[in-house]
């Protein structure tokens, strides 16, 4: 038994060593995106939460508004700020996974916003944490409420 464990262990090492640097990148900036808006006051409901329409990096509640958040995560600030990535394309994506989430979690009409949170990384660092609060309206053609 105690073999198989030793195994386990040593296999779950490997893997998770073999995960590619962006996706270990993209976690470490969730983490840290989820600490700062926990210390800033916002409850932490869900993160990563896949539907058909999509992945929500990370679900809060504030007061009474629901809150979507996309991380943003870079190592370098060669060109543009994080947010930028943020297109009119990911907002339409990012509004239909919220409302597939809406739907699929029996919400009742509540308040609902998207921020973005930046945060810029040098090698395993948090640099800078940036938060963006209703960075965009819910895209068009929906409508929730």
């Amino acid at each position: 038994m105690k073999a198989l464990l030793q195994w386990w262990q040593r296999w779950w090492i490997a893997r998770r060593q073999r995960r590619p640097e962006h996706l270990q990148r993209g976690a470490l900036g969730e983490r840290a995106a989820r600490r700062y808006l926990e210390k800033a006051g916002l409850q932490f409901l869900v993160a990563n939460y896949r539907t058909p329409r999509g992945e929500l990096d990370l679900v809060f509640r504030d007061g009474p508004c629901l809150v979507f958040v996309e991380v943003k995560t870079r190592s370098s600030q060669s060109w543009t700020r994080p947010a930028a990535a943020v297109d009119a394309r990911r907002q339409r994506r990012l509004s239909r996974a919220a409302l597939w989430y809406l739907r699929r979690t029996g919400q009742p009409q509540v308040p609902i916003r998207f921020d973005i949170v930046e945060v810029l990384l040098n090698g395993d660092t948090v640099v800078e944490i940036r938060h963006l609060p209703n960075a965009f309206p819910l895209a068009s053609p929906w409508r929730y409420g």
